[in-house]
């Protein structure tokens, strides 16, 4: 079990920012949760102690989104995510953490910046599609599993589908559901949910419902516009922290 203190000032807030996210609230600032805690422990032990969370999580907001999901997008996402998922299984411990911060802030940031210039907004929406779905989907269940950073390719595919608030966010839900409950037996295979680090987990667990009710609290209280308005802000800014990170690693 860690007792480093300055992993707990590193951890908790990661916790509740997670929590925030997977509630429905400022969605992408959940990607924020690894490179935090990664501050005071490797990418791939933080990424580990917070796979038990998550699946915990999860559970409240299944619970939270019974009713609102789209099972068409998570038929085209969810396995194309396994195949990603098993890619970076495979290749884990041979891959630089600052290629990936840079791959998944460079979606981020492009993706944001398209939407703004391209004049996105005022498009129709975009309909379901099996093949961007499917390539999107690898891409999130890779850049989840090596640091649960799906977001950007998940929101990529499905912002501009402009769904309902609710049912995007409870897509978001189950499709990460469904990705982390994937991930665990790579992740215990690669022994990062060895007994220390559970029992790590185990101590940060109470944060996961206080973060998790307060984001879906907050997401019924947001008007559908400002919502999506906050959710490219927040993928921009995110894309931009983990360039940063990426950069100053390579760099280092």
């Amino acid at each position: 079990m860690i007792t480093d203190p300055w992993f707990y000032a590193a951890a908790i807030p990661a916790m509740l920012i997670v929590g925030l996210s997977k509630g429905g609230f400022a969605g992408g600032l959940g990607i924020l949760g690894v490179p935090l805690m990664a501050l005071a422990v490797p990418p791939l032990q933080a990424a580990g102690i917070m796979l038990p969370i998550l699946c915990a999580m999860d559970v409240i907001g299944i619970w939270a989104y019974r009713h609102s999901f789209d099972r068409h997008n998570l038929k085209i996402l969810v396995p194309g995510a396994a195949l990603g998922i098993l890619v970076a299984a495979l290749t884990a411990r041979y891959l630089s953490e600052a290629v990936i911060l840079l791959l998944v802030g460079g979606i981020a940031v492009i993706f944001a910046l398209d939407h703004w210039i391209g004049r996105r907004a005022a498009q129709a929406p975009k309909p379901p599609h099996a093949v961007k779905g499917s390539v999107w989907g690898c891409i999130g269940g890779f850049t989840s599993f090596i640091a649960h950073a799906g977001g950007p390719p998940f929101q990529v595919y499905m912002l501009p589908q402009k769904l309902d608030k609710k049912l995007y966010v409870g897509t978001s839900v189950f499709f990460f559901w469904l990705v982390n409950l994937i991930k665990l037996p790579p992740y215990a295979y690669l022994g990062e949910l060895s007994v220390g680090n559970l029992e790590t987990s185990a101590i940060l667990l109470p944060l996961a419902p206080i973060g998790m009710l307060l984001g879906i609290k907050a997401l019924h209280v947001i008007p559908e516009k400002p919502f999506y308005r906050l959710a490219y802000i927040l993928v921009f800014l995110v894309g931009l922290k983990l360039l940063w990170d990426g950069g100053s690693a390579l760099l280092a």
